[in-house]
């Protein structure tokens, strides 16, 4: 493990507490900050963004973009984007997507299926792995930089 890295582990975790464990998230996630969320189909990765996004202040609908790819929300003090490239054959569909003109350091990027996009998505702050376990869940968080070493320090804090 590396000094840049830190990981927090919760296992069999049912819908409720996954909710709640992406809404204490939200103030380390507020000031900008790249997820990958990592796991098999019906894991429990949008339920986590979704629960994530509602606590920042998403007032809207926070809808899953299987189909549009990419759903983008307004923040008090930045914006959050939220990816799913399940759908994406290549990684370079990922340049169709605008990546760039959405990568602010202040933004909040969350995505799912991140290894589809290979080289071409923003690196990871912090990975969140989602695994079936039962009828629960299983999480670990693992930061990737310093940025995500703070933000996961602050959330396991709270």
């Amino acid at each position: 493990m590396t000094t840049a890295q830190r990981s927090l582990d919760r296992p069999g975790l049912d819908e409720p507490a996954l909710v709640a464990l992406a809404q204490r998230l939200a103030p380390a996630a507020s000031e900008g900050l790249v997820v990958h969320l990592h796991g098999d189909l019906g894991a429990g990765k949008t339920t986590f963004a979704r629960a994530l996004l509602q606590a920042l202040g998403v007032g809207e609908r926070v809808k899953s973009p299987t189909y549009s790819l990419v759903e983008s929300y307004p923040l008090a003090n930045n914006a959050a984007h939220h990816l799913d490239l399940y759908r994406l054959a290549d990684p370079e569909e990922v340049e169709w997507l605008g990546l760039p003109d959405l990568a602010d350091r202040n933004a909040l990027i969350l995505i799912e299926w991140p290894e589809r996009g290979g080289l071409r998505i923003p690196p990871a702050d912090l990975h969140i792995q989602l695994s079936h376990a039962a009828a629960r869940r299983n999480l670990r968080a693992v930061s990737a930089t310093k940025r995500g070493q703070g933000a996961l320090q602050r959330w396991s804090d709270t």
